[in-house]
């Protein structure tokens, strides 16, 4: 599994990519978006929304399942890919780029530093 070195793994299968300007963008990773198949409905929080580490911040549904997003950093919603309200597999496609979920605003980037990189995240995929 490729995963872009550029950026932060969760367990959970959510993906933390750092700005200059520390905001941080999310979104749910190749793996996961394969592994749901065929997405038809993502929810996720409005802008000016302040959330936490640990606290879900929205969700995605498949034929499948129904997965929840689960945020490892704190801080305040500045954007939301509105593209996936109608496009949701835009994430299917391109889990990694046109189909990042949400840009936060950080309390602090500290928590990301406790996730796990590319190369980590990639072993913990393939053995999954």
């Amino acid at each position: 599994m490729d995963a872009p070195t550029d950026r932060k793994y969760s367990k959970t299968h959510e993906w933390y990519l750092v700005d200059d300007d520390d905001v941080v963008t999310m979104g749910i990773t190749q793996y996961a978006a394969d592994e749901l198949n065929d997405l038809t409905y993502v929810e996720l929080p409005e802008i000016g929304s302040k959330v936490s580490p640990g606290d879900s911040i929205g969700e995605v549904e498949s034929v499948k399942a129904t997965s929840e997003i689960v945020t490892a950093v704190g801080g305040e919603v500045i954007a939301v890919n509105t593209e996936l309200a109608d496009h949701p597999e835009l994430i299917n496609d391109s889990a990694f780029e046109e189909g990042w979920m949400i840009k936060i605003r950080p309390a602090s980037t500290e928590p990301l530093s406790a996730l796990m990189d590319a190369k980590e995240y990639a072993e913990q995929a393939d053995a999954g």
